[in-house]
């Protein structure tokens, strides 16, 4: 399989991947509601697709990766009332809305950071696309797919169920929906209980509210990353990504949505990531097992033995394949946490043996490490089974660790094995898999700290102090700490 191949989660079929534009990729992924901290279940998704970011990248694509920041009130509709998340938690903090999305925005890009995430491309926020929203939203009542009842709009489902195949994406049955769905706020106002709604009449209680045509309300969840994915990637673009909580409604209304406003389908390939589950059970506030990303960090939380390391988390990640259930355990964790260290202790060794120009006396083993470090590329594009690329460097472990002991003659393999050797290791654990020796990443303090030092870089940069801003960068080099500039003028740092 030479080519990369997707499964698409709307056919269920793996397809080879072909994208719209030659060359180019628009990728987009739906983001956190930042209504509180980060946990558990946003880092799977979020790690999953900034390696599909890196792997598309490596392969020589130009990608636009677009991941939305959700920070308008958004409510649910299918299985508990309708509530706005960022308003109820603003009141409990007494923050005003604003600050409470800032508070964790900026709590989400810090954990982001320590996974070493790359950065999205573009980043919209909810409210910072109401007019998109509203617009797209108009376009829809026009083509007669939408209505409006006392300030609210709904999409009406069953009409486009005539005509379209509602429900594909997550294996829905219309009827059955009007069968199952629960009587909340607001259903006494639809023609059809499955309908869902593109704007809410804001209560006078409602914090977070916009003028629109219909009156003062605010945008229902699924219209905002229609018209947040449309704006920047097109009417049509080629990956959408997330959980497999989102297939329903929240992507199987974005499709139904995107396609009245557009005239076509919006996404050529869906792609989902599987759910985590811990000791075995469903992660969920009932199960009292929701674990914070900080917890997680530090340790501080009741089913936790230990911190457990970014790195860590990430490796435990990728070993298993994205469309796979990911259960998280402590032995699971410490097992992830030896295995990770045992991988990048090989790969510094690797580093450290010369490849030179002999041919190989061993062509067995020659074979071998040929076939281990070539399946690599055929795996990742295998609907990019990380997991079988790490079995893959395993295997190799043993092999360099015996090339540093003596145990395998330093000539059993060519020197150009070897070097390929050092390029797929290099390759796949730094460039597309983002992973880092644990000395690495850096704790809090000094995280604190070397962000203090960035920004006062940064502002020298600002007045065109080019000299101290480089006689920062110099100095800390000096130390072992190296500062890269990134693109739009962010920065970040590693130490040896």
């Amino acid at each position: 399989m030479s080519d990369l191949h997707i499964y698409n989660s709307y056919t269920r079929e793996k397809e080879k991947f072909e994208p719209i534009t030659p060359g180019h990729v628009g990728l987009y992924v739906c983001g956190p509601t930042v209504s509180g901290e980060s946990h558990l279940g946003h880092a799977r998704p979020y790690v999953t697709f900034d390696v599909v970011n890196r792997y598309l990248q490596h392969l020589g694509y130009k990608v636009r990766y677009v991941r939305n920041i959700t920070d308008a009130g958004h409510f649910e509709e299918e299985g508990r009332e309708a509530t706005d998340k960022v308003a109820e938690k603003a009141i409990l903090e007494k923050l005003e809305p604003m600050e409470l999305v800032h508070k964790y925005t900026s709590l989400f890009h810090w954990a982001m950071r320590r996974f070493n995430t790359l950065e999205p491309s573009i980043e919209p926020t909810a409210t910072g696309h109401i007019i998109e929203q509203i617009s797209m939203i108009e376009t829809i009542i026009a083509k007669g797919f939408a209505y409006e009842v006392n300030g609210s709009v709904y999409f009406d489902v069953k009409k486009y169920a005539a005509e379209y195949p509602y429900g594909k994406l997550s294996g829905r049955v219309l009827d059955d929906l009007l069968e199952t769905t629960r009587l909340l706020d607001g259903q006494e106002e639809k023609r059809d209980k499955a309908d869902f709604a593109l704007w809410k009449k804001a209560a006078p209680e409602h914090i977070m509210r916009w003028q629109s045509p219909w009156g003062v309300g605010y945008p229902g969840w699924h219209i905002e990353c229609s018209a947040m994915s449309s704006k920047y990637l097109g009417e049509r673009f080629d990956i959408h990504g997330g959980g497999m909580d989102l297939q329903f409604p929240h992507h199987e209304s974005e499709i139904a949505q995107s396609t009245i406003a557009h005239g076509c389908a919006p996404v050529n390939y869906w792609m989902h990531n599987n759910m985590i589950t811990i000791n075995g059970k469903k992660m969920g506030k009932s199960y009292n097992n929701v674990i914070k990303l900080t917890e997680l960090f530090s340790g501080d939380h009741p089913i936790l033995e230990q911190a457990y390391h970014p790195m860590v988390i990430r490796f435990n990640i990728l070993q298993s394949h994205y469309r796979s259930t990911l259960d998280f355990s402590n032995e699971g964790l410490q097992a992830s946490e030896k295995a990770l260290k045992r991988l990048w202790e090989a790969y510094e060794v690797l580093q450290q043996l010369p490849s030179g120009n002999h041919a190989a006396s061993d062509t067995e083993l020659e074979a071998k490490a040929l076939n281990w470090c070539h399946e690599a590329a055929e795996f990742m594009n295998d609907d990019f089974n990380t997991a079988k690329v790490l079995a893959n460097l395993f295997e190799l472990a043993p092999v360099i660790n015996s090339l540093k002991t003596g145990q395998i003659k330093p000539d059993a393999i060519s020197g150009s094995t070897l070097q390929l050797v050092k390029e797929t290791y290099k390759i796949y654990l730094e460039d597309i898999f983002g992973l880092q020796p644990l000395k690495l990443v850096n704790d809090d303090k000094i995280d604190a700290v070397m962000q203090l030092v960035i920004d006062m870089r940064k502002q020298a940069r600002s007045r065109k102090d080019f000299e101290t801003s480089d006689k920062i960068r110099d100095m800390l080099a000096t130390a072992g700490i190296h500062i890269k500039d990134e693109k739009g003028g962010e920065m970040s740092y590693t130490i040896d």
